[in-house]
This record gives C-alpha cells, sequence and structure tokens, in this order.
C-alpha cells in the first residue's frame, strides 16, 4: 500500500481527518480539486459572518466586501497546501475517483491504501423552477464576489444563509425580500424562534413572503433584473439569490459502482462511525447529509479517521450532541431536541423570556428566550433533574451560551448541575442557570412544564 489512509476532499472534514491522522504518525494522502478550506473558507461561515459583522458595524457595501476578501485571505493562509505538507500530510491538487475499496485514481495515476475517506462536500441547491436557466442567479458561492451594491435584492429560501443574508444586506442598503416555503423562517427551529428573527427582519425593513413557492422566473423587460412570480404575483429585483439548501459532491466518483449506497437525494449513506456500505471506504462532513455544519464535519473527520486506523479518538458521531447557531440578530441557538419532538420522550420544558432576564433589560435587549428540555435517565429517570435532550436559545449571545448546555449533554450531565452552578450576574448565561432552576421548584412564578407539540 501507498499510503495508510486517502482522504478526498480538503474542506473542513478532511482537513480534520488529514491532522487527526498525522497525530497518530499515519502517512495519510490528501486529494482535493483547487485550494484547500472548502465552502465554510470561500463561500460559507467566513465570507457570511464577516459580511453580517460588516453591515452590524456601519461599513458600506464596497468596505464591507473588501473586508470579506481581506478576511477570506487571512484564514485561507493557516490551510494551504504547503501548511499541511509542513504537518506531514502529502497534498495532490486534483479530481480523484475512487477505483476499488482501496485505489484511488487521480488522471492516469493509481494510489492505494486500506481506508479512504471521502470528504467531498455539498453545493448550492438550485431547484428546478421554470425559467431558472434565463436569468443569472446568486448562490453561496457568488454572491460574495460582488462588486456593486445591487438596488434590490430577492432572496429563496429563509433558513439559516437566507436569514442571515437578508439581514446583512438589509443593513448595507439594499432592499431585500425574502421568500420561504414553509409558515415560518428558520423552518429547522422551534417556531417562536423563526418568529423573533421574522420580527427583526422585519424591522430592518426586509419584506418577508412565507408559506409561498416561487412558480416561475424570467428575465424583466429591460433583461437587467429577474421578474420572480409567485401565487401572491410578480415581483422584480436586480439579483435574486437562492438559500434553499444543499445537495451532495457525490456524483462521477465511481462510488455506486463500488456498491456505495447513496440516499435518493444522492447524499453517502453511512453509520455512526462513518463508515459506509463497502469495507473500508468511509463519508464525512457534507456529502453525508448528516448535519450541513463546519464543526459537524470537523467532528465527523477526526472520529472517521480514529475509527479507520483504531488509533486516537475515535467513537459514535452523534448528532445529538452538535450545537449549532444562526447569526442574526438576535443569534438563534440550539442542540439536541425542539419541543414537539421532545413530547414523545417524556420531555419537560423551563422557558424564560428575556423580558425576566436582568443582562437583557440592562443592555436594552429583551426579546428572545432561554428554552431548556430535560428528559427521564434510563435507570435513574428524573433523579437529578434527569438529564438534558434539547434547548433552544434566541439572544444576542446565543451562539456562545449554547455551549454550557453542550458540554451537559455530551457529558450526560444531571440538569441540577446546571442549576447549582453558581453564574456570575449580570450575564446572559445566569439565564441557563435560572432556566434550570425550574427543573426543581418555582423560580420567580416559573416552573417547568411537560413538552407539547404545536
Amino acid at each position: 500500500m501507498d499510503h495508510d489512509l486517502i482522504i478526498i476532499g480538503g474542506g473542513a472534514g478532511g482537513l480534520a481527518a488529514a491532522r487527526a491522522a498525522r497525530r497518530v504518525r499515519a502517512d495519510v494522502l490528501l486529494v482535493n480539486n483547487g485550494p484547500l478550506g472548502g465552502d465554510c473558507t470561500f463561500t460559507g461561515c467566513v465570507p457570511s459572518k464577516t459580511l453580517l459583522a460588516s453591515s452590524r458595524d456601519g461599513l458600506g457595501f464596497g468596505p464591507a466586501m473588501e473586508r470579506v476578501r481581506g478576511t477570506i485571505a487571512r484564514i485561507a493562509a493557516t490551510e494551504t497546501a504547503d501548511v499541511l505538507r509542513a504537518e506531514g500530510v502529502e497534498v495532490i491538487d486534483g479530481r480523484a475517483s475512487v477505483v476499488t475499496h482501496d485505489t484511488v485514481a487521480i488522471g492516469s495515476r493509481r494510489f492505494t491504501a486500506p481506508r479512504i475517506i471521502v470528504a467531498t462536500g455539498g453545493r448550492a441547491l438550485v431547484p428546478s423552477i421554470p425559467g431558472i436557466d434565463s436569468v443569472d442567479i446568486l448562490t453561496n458561492e457568488t454572491v460574495f464576489d460582488l462588486t456593486e451594491k445591487p438596488a434590490s435584492l430577492g432572496i429563496v429560501g429563509g433558513g439559516a444563509i437566507g436569514c442571515e443574508m437578508a439581514q446583512a444586506f438589509s443593513r448595507l442598503g439594499v432592499d431585500v425580500t425574502l421568500f420561504e416555503l414553509a409558515g415560518h423562517l428558520l423552518p429547522r427551529e422551534e417556531p417562536e424562534a423563526g418568529t423573533a428573527v421574522e420580527s427583526a427582519l422585519a424591522a430592518g425593513g426586509v419584506i418577508i413572503h412565507t408559506g409561498q413557492s416561487i412558480e416561475k422566473v424570467a428575465p424583466t423587460d429591460d433583461g437587467s433584473g429577474v421578474k420572480v412570480t409567485t401565487a401572491a404575483g410578480e415581483l422584480s429585483f436586480e439579483k435574486i439569490l437562492f438559500a434553499a439548501g444543499r445537495v451532495p459532491n457525490s456524483s462521477g466518483m465511481g462510488l455506486e459502482g463500488l456498491g456505495v449506497k447513496l440516499d435518493q437525494r444522492g447524499f453517502v449513506e453511512t453509520d455512526d462511525r462513518m463508515v459506509t456500505t463497502v469495507r473500508g471506504i468511509y463519508a464525512v462532513g457534507d456529502v453525508t447529509g448528516k448535519l450541513p455544519f463546519t464543526h459537524a464535519a470537523d467532528e465527523m473527520g477526526r472520529l472517521a479517521t480514529g475509527n479507520a486506523l483504531k488509533k486516537g479518538p475515535r467513537g459514535r458521531f452523534r448528532t445529538s450532541w452538535i450545537p449549532w447557531a444562526t447569526f442574526t440578530d438576535p443569534e438563534v441557538a440550539r442542540i439536541g431536541m425542539t419541543e414537539a419532538e421532545a413530547a414523545d420522550h417524556g420531555g419537560l420544558v423551563a422557558e424564560l423570556p428575556m423580558t425576566e432576564l436582568d443582562r437583557a433589560v440592562t443592555d436594552g435587549y429583551d426579546e428572545g428566550f432561554i428554552k431548556l428540555i430535560a428528559g427521564p435517565r434510563r435507570v435513574l429517570r428524573r433523579v437529578g433533574g434527569g438529564q438534558v435532550i434539547g434547548a433552544t436559545i434566541v439572544a444576542p449571545r446565543a451562539g456562545e451560551m449554547i455551549h454550557e448546555v453542550a458540554v451537559a449533554m455530551r457529558t450526560r450531565m444531571f440538569t441540577g448541575r446546571l442549576a447549582q452552578t453558581v453564574h456570575a450576574y449580570p450575564t446572559w448565561s445566569y439565564g441557563i442557570q435560572k432556566a434550570a432552576a425550574q427543573f426543581f421548584g418555582e423560580v420567580e412564578g416559573r416552573t417547568a412544564r411537560p413538552a407539547r407539540r404545536p
């Protein structure tokens, strides 16, 4: 064998897998088509959060985009091929295909290893809408290339990307209209979280259409923009951005021919140890369709390497332990179950509106809430308050606050530990303690209640 491990894809999952392999002194080959870093660095987390920060700081469109490009360059410099080679990783720039369970082809060259990890990521989904091929559209892969501020922007998709970009562009002086097929924004979150973000976006001037699908698109009569037709009528925009989901980069690699099972959408199916249906082949990150987050891909990459090499960190990837955040203002952070999901698992819910958290009052930002969900343990049931099985936080710093809950869930901590832990006053995280205390009795008129469906 040429190597101990071959990794195809140099995004977050592939980089994490390669570095995990080097930590146990394995011989690893990383194959990537283009610069290392993947979506997160060039078209995802890094540019989107930079644009959000720039718009919040009051920058104009040009300076904001310049800041985006500078931030990308700065972070990309930490994960180049030369950086990886200095760490002992062999890196080849090229498009790879899997020939057998232990052989990868790059053009006419062949490389072998007993274990292969597929980490090829995903790309923006462009729905099959009549007229879509007749107009120029934006996705997360092209929107950050804009050099001139559009007068108006239509955004299709009210998930995290759509909401973040709606707020950023609106603050940069663009007339933004946001379309979401579901009945509320952020449809994967608690309904009241979507309502809070919708209120914030609307207050900032974003026009929001929920419960509406795009029936067709076409160029405007003068060819300078895009016409969008919905059941409610026709609207025109200078630019249109599609943020309606992701599709995997799994085709053209020879995976199906080898027996690697893909689901109906093309995502590579794995077990919770990241093993595919073919011996020796693993998959991590967005190509699996599990959770489309950089930190989730990082966790998958490290676990897949450990499981493949039988060295270093290894184990099962648990989606319930992975927190995520939408970086609008306010932020929305979640981990584990929603209340509706917990209703079938004996869940109890403790809620704290931000109007009752002193830090929110002192900062003059009392919109949002903390929702903790606890469930019974397998043997001890509700002793010690049971264990946390989910949480949603809507607050200016929700993305930071959620990690205390993530630690509690990963360590299967008694819920009572959150209530017992002294939190500095007045902090945003003090609300976690106040909410957790509701599982043990009345706190300022509030007690935990059974989880219920909307």
